[in-house]
């Protein structure tokens, strides 16, 4: 059976179409940079690697150039549409209606719209990645597997806000947690990896999107991202955490809109509003120059993870392992370098020679010295979805 996996981030789009149940991937690439003048694409097969900007102005145009490189004559995988039979879609928010993989339906569909709200830079392009393949792959099933979902396992303590009982119970207000498929994969990854099932991990998911997961023997209990993926970390144009009074201020005393402030912290802040890149790669760069606004970024974004790490180890009493993944933390020895200088207290300690090395495995960058392991592990929930989207249908 082939599997066609969609994961639209909120600048991306990541695809791989596996044969089942082998695993086996005929074809993978990533969509970049949506939006932006120098957007690209990236293709490869076992006999192509084709890497190109393009003009790709949202996820639709992003979404049918893939398809057409799937069944192009030359460099494409498939004949016909019809050779796909299911297509998985990553979904950031479920909401609480959804705590499990589902076949999409127009009912489903409706309800991921509803909650895009909750998720505006994700839901929205999740949702056409659907609308789209539904209307390219005619024949396939679509399967949602939500971000959400790995963390239904959050006691009430970390997943309950302090505010009156009644917005919980009657209007499901609640930390929901997301990058759930990523944060699951690479914690199974290192919790074999560590040769035991009794583990404490932080994973630290690192992209234009950035989050935390404290998992204590393989059960996510707690994570940064809240009641929508806006929280926490510092990201590529979201603020992360921020004092409410901060927003009440903007708009009763600075005349800014509830929307226009929305809009600010979504789409306008992070590493965006501190340097006006948003491209990691672009701030590593301009650092080096001695860009001092892109210095500062970097250590502001470094000294919010460790934070986190602390707090994390705190719950937990201990930590096995931190774990770097995405594209940040899997590829940004600089980010990697920062987050763990002076955590020696916690038995976290570096080896800077390991820390430079690119490879795509698994690999430990801790020194001999270290208490807790420093592992990098790619992350790969294209897989993971497919995974899940076999299960259900199985």
């Amino acid at each position: 059976m082939q599997v066609l996996v969609l994961n639209s981030g909120s600048s991306s789009i990541k695809f791989q179409l596996f044969n089942m149940p082998s695993a086996q991937v005929l074809c993978s690439g990533l969509v970049e940079r949506i939006g932006l003048e120098d957007a690209k694409i990236n293709y490869k097969t076992d006999t192509q690697n084709i890497e190109k900007e393009v003009h790709i102005l949202d996820h639709k145009t992003g979404l049918q150039l893939i398809a057409s490189y799937l069944l192009d004559a030359t460099i494409g995988v498939i004949a016909s549409a019809s050779e796909i039979e299911v297509v998985g879609h990553r979904v950031v928010h479920g909401g609480s209606t959804f705590a499990k993989t589902v076949e999409i339906n127009n009912e489903v569909k409706q309800k991921i719209e509803k909650l895009s709200a909750l998720a505006p830079l994700h839901n929205p392009a999740n949702l056409q990645g659907i609308l789209v393949s539904e209307e390219i792959f005619t024949q396939a099933k679509q399967v949602a597997v939500f971000d959400t979902a790995f963390h239904q396992t959050m006691p009430i303590e970390a997943y309950k806000y302090a505010i009156p009982n009644s917005f919980l119970e009657a209007h499901d207000i609640r930390v929901y947690g997301f990058h759930g498929t990523s944060h699951k994969y690479v914690s199974e990854k290192a919790i074999e990896f560590l040769g035991k099932q009794n583990t404490k991990i932080i994973t630290i998911h690192l992209g234009n999107g950035c989050s935390m997961t404290a998992i204590k023997d393989g059960k996510s209990i707690d994570h940064t991202l809240g009641f929508a993926p806006m929280n926490g970390l510092i990201m590529g144009t979201r603020s992360g955490d921020i004092d409410p009074a901060v927003i009440f201020y903007m708009v009763q005393s600075l005349g800014y809109s509830l929307d226009e402030v929305n809009s600010l912290l979504q789409k306008e802040s992070g590493m965006l509003g501190l340097t006006e890149y948003s491209d990691l790669r672009d701030i590593e760069s301009e650092a080096e120059k001695g860009n001092i606004d892109c210095q500062q970024a970097l250590e502001m974004n470094a000294y919010r993870i460790k934070k986190f790490i602390g707090s994390y180890t705190a719950i937990m009493n201990g930590v096995d392992a931190i774990v770097f993944t995405a594209g940040i933390g899997e590829n940004s020895d600089v980010m990697r370098k920062l987050v763990c200088t002076e955590l020696e207290y916690l038995g976290i300690d570096l080896n800077e020679e390991k820390n430079k090395i690119r490879s795509k495995e698994i690999r430990d960058i801790s020194s001999t010295s270290s208490k807790v392991k420093i592992l990098v592990i790619p992350t790969n929930e294209e897989l993971e979805i497919a995974k899940q989207s076999m299960r259900l249908l199985d």
